[in-house]
């Protein structure tokens, strides 16, 4: 008889882009003005990033990335929380580390020293909340199979990666190395694919880990037609179910839908007045994880992931700016 792993210390470990987000309200022409295509995220220079700054109007500025804005929200929720991400030896990376302490999460990667500065991503909303992201990467692409906390993912019951970090070889292979970690220790890893753009970049290598290392796969209708090359969801959806064993699918307002096998859940979005848009989708992944990690349904995963995406749509950024700690003890099951 296999031993039954030992009970987790964390929750979710998040492994992810370290990114202080600068979040701005813009005017559609300026989106026209930079040649920004809208509601993508685009990879850009140090260069490209400092005058991209200079031109937003005023802005918030805060600690982010998308696994890291999951954390920050799934501590929010009451899950005991880790991440692993990179930053560097600077004031922003000062910025980072004390607000994602603040929020609840562990955060033990050490600083990088001599190396680039610390990530930000220029965030442009426009009046229809969508969001357009630049992106600087800066000291994130120093994170490789090294800074895995191997300690740390055998301790966390679901080890949730990045696809955005997706980009450095290097990160590839941390991310084989956490799976492979987390899955000798009987825990789960889960993905976010974070973008249609990345999926398009590394689409055959996204397939693999999906395949063959991953547990609970989260994606948009964008992301998951364009893992599986497909214009409709339907079809999209049927590749998903052969590969995974639980995906995770958010179609905006127009709700979720998750599988397991042969099982299909749908759950309605929460309604919400639409603000910004920015980080709907790292605050529904925190929400179903911090229910399902403490052993609800999916049914209830689903609905919490969908009242945290709704908070994090109803103002500017991607961090919940209400109480959410009682939201899990108030599901029904």
């Amino acid at each position: 008889m296999t031993a039954r792993p030992e009970p987790p210390h964390l929750d979710v470990l998040g492994i992810g882009n370290a990114i202080v987000d600068v979040v701005a309200q813009v005017p559609e022409a300026f989106l026209t003005r930079h040649a920004m295509h809208k509601g993508a995220m685009a990879l850009i220079d140090a260069a490209t990033a400092e005058r991209l700054y200079a031109a937003l109007p005023a802005a918030q500025e805060s600690s982010g990335g998308s696994a890291a804005n999951t954390c920050a929200v799934a501590a929010a929720l009451g899950a005991r929380v880790g991440f692993l991400g990179r930053v560097a030896d600077d004031q922003l990376g000062r910025v980072f580390r004390h607000d994602i302490a603040a929020a609840g999460v562990h955060f033990p990667t050490p600083a990088l020293i001599g190396g680039a500065p610390t990530a930000r991503c220029l965030i442009a909303v426009t009046e229809d909340g969508q969001r357009t992201m630049n992106t600087f990467l800066g000291a994130c692409v120093a994170f490789g199979p090294d800074e895995v906390d191997e300690a740390l993912v055998g301790a966390a019951a679901v080890t949730y990666l990045e696809g955005y970090l997706f980009d450095p070889p290097a990160a590839q292979a941390a991310f084989r190395r956490a799976a492979a970690v987390a899955h000798a220790a009987g825990r789960e890893v889960a993905l976010t694919l974070s973008d249609s753009f990345c999926v398009d970049r590394h689409r055959d290598a996204f397939r693999d880990l999906v395949a063959n290392h991953v547990d609970i796969l989260f994606a948009n209708e964008a992301e998951i037609c364009a893992l599986y090359e497909r214009t409709d969801f339907a079809a999209a959806v049927a590749h998903a179910r052969l590969d995974i064993p639980l995906a995770v699918l958010t179609r905006s307002e127009a709700g979720s839908v998750i599988l397991r096998g042969a099982t299909t859940v749908e759950v309605a979005a929460v309604p919400a007045h639409l603000v910004d848009t920015t980080g709907a989708g790292d605050a529904y992944a925190a929400g179903f994880l911090a229910a399902y990690t403490a052993g609800r349904s999916l049914a209830a995963c689903g609905r919490l992931g969908s009242i945290a995406a709704a908070e994090a749509i109803s103002h500017l950024g991607a961090r919940p700016q209400r109480p959410l700690d009682g939201e899990l003890a108030a599901l029904v099951n």
